[in-house]
């Protein structure tokens, strides 16, 4: 290597970073042994920082935009004290680029169920996951706690540590908030904006900040899931003998419409008949037994009641007058109270008749003399 090769290779006049991967917080510059010429060009793109370090002390971190470089606004050594070809002196620092811009779309969930229990269910096992977005907001401090001196540290370096806290925190808050296990999915938004500041402190203590916590699904095991989905079909199907019929129907119909399916249609038809039938045998059990306890209460008592006598009503002076019965109805007649025309009415008739029209009051008026000749 010729002098002017080697003297080339000791000073930078451009820093800048490039990111194309999408996923990386922390980029070193790739310094090596060069050193970075007094007056270099630092430039710095949005969504990125530079934060300086010498010998693992924290130095300045610019914000986006450009800056020339001196020992005057670095506070680090230098470790190349003169110059004598005319190049001012220059200086020695690992210079990190940090990514500032809203990571999303990071995934969390529990390893293991998470035991609570529910009002109606009892205990129950729950698992959840969902997605959350960083965002670094302390760049020096990120670097120094969490980056360390690599020279590259991707997403997945930390979402490992942060997931942890994440689903640990959920699991102590799903079981404080006591929510009915059927009502978590209207209280995710709640539970992830309840989760999103209690988060907070904990994030910020690595330079980070929680943008958004998301709680995407809470679901149980699967043979929980079947129970209530049968639970579920009970529900909809409601009064069994009025499905029972309406499965009836559907069947006519479709044997009707569609010759070709009549055999499947037959055999919905023989199933639904043989639930009929079954239904109808426990109905018909059950009505046999209540005859047999009838009988055997009839035995005991005695014979059973007389039958009621009829109620007659009848239309007196243009008023509504009764009950009265049989013998009563024959004493206004032969009192005169009642005759033929007086429109009367029982239980049975469709509106109010005459007396005379009423074949059980017949005999009533026969014994009744006519009445005397005017003189």
């Amino acid at each position: 290597m010729g002098l002017w090769d080697k003297v080339k290779g000791q000073f930078i006049d451009v820093i800048e970073w490039t990111d194309d991967t999408g996923d990386t917080l922390v980029w070193k510059f790739p310094r090596g042994d060069n050193e970075i010429k007094n007056g270099a060009q630092l430039i710095v793109r949005e969504s990125q920082e530079a934060v300086f370090l010498h010998e693992g002390e924290l130095g300045d971190v610019f914000a986006p935009g450009s800056a020339e470089l001196t020992t005057r606004n670095i506070p680090v050594l230098t470790t190349l004290k003169s110059w004598k070809y005319g190049f001012d002196s220059p200086f020695k620092s690992d210079i990190f680029f940090v990514s500032t811009r809203q990571f999303t779309d990071l995934k969390w969930g529990t390893k293991n169920p998470i035991m609570m229990r529910d009002a109606e269910f009892g205990p129950v096992r729950l698992r959840a996951f969902g997605s959350y977005c960083i965002q670094v907001n302390d760049p020096g401090l990120f670097i120094m706690h969490i980056a360390g001196t690599g020279s590259w540290f991707h997403t997945d370096e930390i979402t490992g540590q942060l997931r942890n806290i994440l689903t640990s925190r959920f699991a102590d808050a799903l079981a404080e908030a006591k929510i009915p296990m059927l009502d978590l999915a209207a209280n995710y938004n709640e539970m992830g904006d309840l989760l999103l500041n209690k988060l907070q402190p904990e994030f910020q203590a690595y330079g980070v900040t929680l943008t958004k916590f998301l709680i995407e699904n809470i679901s149980v095991p699967q043979a929980v899931e079947k129970a209530l989905d049968k639970r579920t079909q009970m529900g909809v199907v409601g009064n069994l003998q009025s499905y029972t019929q309406f499965q009836t129907a559907e069947a006519i119909e479709s044997m009707a419409n569609n010759p070709n399916a009549t055999g499947n249609a037959m055999g919905m038809f023989a199933g639904v008949g043989m639930g009929n039938i079954m239904g109808g045998a426990m109905q018909g059990a059950s009505q046999q037994s209540g005859q047999v306890n009838q009988q055997s209460e009839g035995q005991q008592s005695g014979p059973p009641p007389l039958p009621q006598s009829v109620q007659w009503y009848a239309a007196i002076n243009n008023q509504q007058a009764g009950p009265f019965s049989a013998d009563d109805i024959k004493h206004m007649i032969q009192n005169g109270q009642l005759n033929r025309k007086t429109l009367i009415w029982k239980q049975g008739m469709p509106d109010w008749q005459p007396a005379g029209n009423q074949p059980e009051l017949t005999a009533f008026f026969g014994s009744v003399p006519p009445p005397l000749p005017k003189g």
